[in-house]
């Protein structure tokens, strides 16, 4: 594990570097271009041009540089035409005076450019705000506390500036325990965020009011079921299914019960670095479906203090190396110990970019519980505590 996660970070490293060195070599292009065809017409012959080199200048300038500086390339592309033909002619000529009105209505046009390339950007960030804004509100992050149990969770984007997208959590206090739901819509964009909103109030809902972990499930298949009917045109069954994992830890803390709907299976850290992933006894279909009433299963575990239940999507498990290799959950928190669920969710996002260098496909939900053990303080200390990389 510490080989190929090593590779993956020195991947990571020289991507980054990579693209740092090919902003800066855009950045230098427009002053290069500029020398080049100073170098181009004095070194060769009159009855060849360099104009090609100076009006790429300003037109790369337009989409990267701001407004000064598009305009001060223009410029300096003009200047250096005519400082050209003033040093290889004695008077200008006609085709001097066609390659500065080139020139000139080239600049003016990479001008407009640079304007339609930032309006667009603005309205891009503008439009990415709003989105932030309403997975926030649809998504908001649970209370650090709930129930008696530490509380963590984290979205993580596959795009450092994407944020819609549909994968879910949700804690919530009941009359029946503390339950919990992490789940995959199917879908991206605003019809992802939709459903995401449809299952997250659904739950809410049925959690406070269904007495059995089962009927909370069923209650969001129906929801599920009901609006995608609803959508005329809407997505049809491969397209419409959302995968979800339901856990229920009742007031005393000490049993989790779950049920899985063809999610992955979520793990339990115990506080000496060992863990179990809770594999559900029978397999079912995931929400949504509407292929008839699914016998939900439910599966219990000793949940006993210190110990961590943590429940993911996909896009931690599925995340793939350089070489191909899928993300092992399971396998890379083996032997580790952490101080809190925040320090475990910060860890495996983390070591998920190192696995992949940083080139993620698919966004990622982490939920993570403690049922904190005696005499644990309130809040814990925030330094990482974390044993060897597993071999």
């Amino acid at each position: 594990m510490k080989r190929r996660g090593g590779h993956a970070g020195g991947g990571h490293a020289g991507g980054v570097a990579g693209g740092a060195g090919a902003r800066r070599f855009v950045r230098m292009l427009p002053t290069l271009m500029i020398v080049g065809g100073l170098l181009f017409g004095l070194l060769t012959p009159p009855v060849f041009t360099a104009i090609p080199l100076f009006v790429a200048a300003p037109l790369i300038a337009a989409p990267f540089f701001s407004l000064s500086s598009t305009v001060r390339t223009g410029i300096a592309s003009m200047l250096a035409v005519i400082a050209l033909r003033l040093a290889t002619e004695s008077l200008p000529t006609a085709v001097a005076l066609i390659e500065l009105l080139t020139l000139a209505t080239v600049s003016v046009l990479a001008v407009v450019i640079n304007r339609v390339v930032w309006r667009s950007n603005e309205q891009l960030a503008s439009a990415r705000v709003i989105a932030e804004r309403a997975m926030r509100a649809v998504l908001p992050k649970p209370f650090d506390r709930i129930g008696g149990l530490h509380v963590a969770a984290r979205y993580e984007a596959a795009q450092a500036d994407e944020f819609v997208g549909g994968d879910l959590f949700a804690v919530t206090d009941t009359p029946y325990g503390v339950r919990l739901v992490v789940g995959d819509v199917r879908g991206k964009g605003l019809d992802a965020v939709e459903t995401v909103a449809v299952v997250i109030g659904a739950f809410r809902e049925a959690a406070e009011q269904e007495r059995s972990l089962e009927g909370v499930a069923r209650r969001l298949e129906r929801a599920l079921v009901r609006e995608r009917r609803a959508r005329r045109g809407g997505p049809d069954i491969v397209e419409g299914f959302t995968t979800a994992v339901l856990a229920e830890i009742p007031a005393g803390l000490s049993r989790v019960r779950i049920v899985n709907r063809g999610h992955p299976e979520p793990i339990l850290l115990y506080p000496d670095g060992a863990l179990d992933v809770l594999a559900p006894s029978m397999s079912a279909l995931p929400l949504g479906m509407d292929l008839g009433a699914w016998p939900d299963r439910t599966d219990e575990w000793d949940l006993r203090p210190g110990v961590t239940l943590l429940l993911y999507t996909d896009g931690l498990s599925e995340a793939r190396s350089a070489q191909g290799d899928f993300y092992d959950p399971a396998a890379r928190l083996r032997g580790r110990i952490f101080p809190g669920p925040d320090e475990l969710l910060s860890a495996l996002t983390d070591d998920v970019r190192l696995h992949t260098g940083g080139e993620s496909t698919d966004d990622m939900a982490l939920l993570a519980v403690v049922r904190p053990a005696e005499g644990q303080p309130e809040r814990r200390r925030t330094v990482r505590i974390v044993g060897p990389d597993p071999a």
